[in-house]
């Protein structure tokens, strides 16, 4: 009978190995992140690439489990490669790996798919757990990152624009008119213009103001501070 093998080497020898493609335009980083990312037992570089359109050929041939992704770079940047990537890739998981921690760089990197979000100057230990975890399914957020999404998703979404701001400046003129209680030809008079003119923009008013009649037309006028009697 063979020797038994003790738990730990029964572990290593049937764990996958992670395998990750490393995207930054600069060798540079791309090295610096294999070095200490080869030194593990358990993660395996395939491959690297210096922009987007690279490493979805790559991602398409090697079907890495990780893509560690830079966001600003020649060709394609990371925004826009990550649905890509995933498209060529469906099991790979994408960690964005940036010096840009702004606002309008995070939200978009996350809705295009991204699984994780994080800043260089992350420990390499820090960077080599997160591979782990995002392997394992996990979002991986930068702290300063995470906050940041917090905020915006707390944030109250903007004010829509009035309905009066579709207007145009003679419908206004007309709506203030109709608020004064004037009929379609004593606008047209005062304003100098045909009453079929006038028609055509009351016509409009009601539409962009989602109003039934005039009333309701000059009483949504009055309101919002638009005309009515003694302006």
């Amino acid at each position: 009978m063979g020797e038994s093998q003790e738990p730990g080497e029964i572990d290593r020898v049937s764990a996958h190995r992670i395998t990750v493609l490393i995207v930054d335009d600069h060798i540079v980083v791309r090295q610096g992140l294999r070095t200490f990312l080869e030194l593990q037992d358990d993660i395996e570089i395939v491959g690297e690439a210096a922009n987007g359109l690279e490493a979805i050929d790559l991602a398409r041939r090697h079907q890495p489990d990780i893509v560690l992704l830079d966001l600003i770079m020649p060709r394609m940047g990371g925004v826009e490669a990550t649905p890509r990537l995933m498209a060529a890739s469906p099991r790979t998981r994408v960690i964005i790996l940036t010096s840009f921690g702004e606002d309008d760089q995070i939200i978009p990197a996350i809705r295009a798919g991204a699984q994780g979000y994080l800043l260089k100057d992350i420990p390499p230990r820090d960077l080599i757990q997160a591979v782990r975890e995002a392997y394992a399914g996990k979002a991986q957020l930068h702290p300063d990152v995470a906050k940041k999404l917090m905020a915006a998703v707390a944030a109250p979404p903007p004010a829509a624009p009035p309905p009066e701001s579709d207007l145009t400046d003679r419908e206004l003129e007309v709506l203030r008119l109709i608020a004064e209680g004037l009929n379609n030809h004593e606008i047209a008079q005062q304003l100098t213009i045909s009453d079929k003119t006038v028609k055509t923009h009351v016509s409009n008013i009601l539409s962009k103001l989602h109003c039934d009649d005039r009333t309701q037309a000059a009483i949504y006028a009055m309101k919002k501070g638009l005309g009515g009697p003694g302006r």
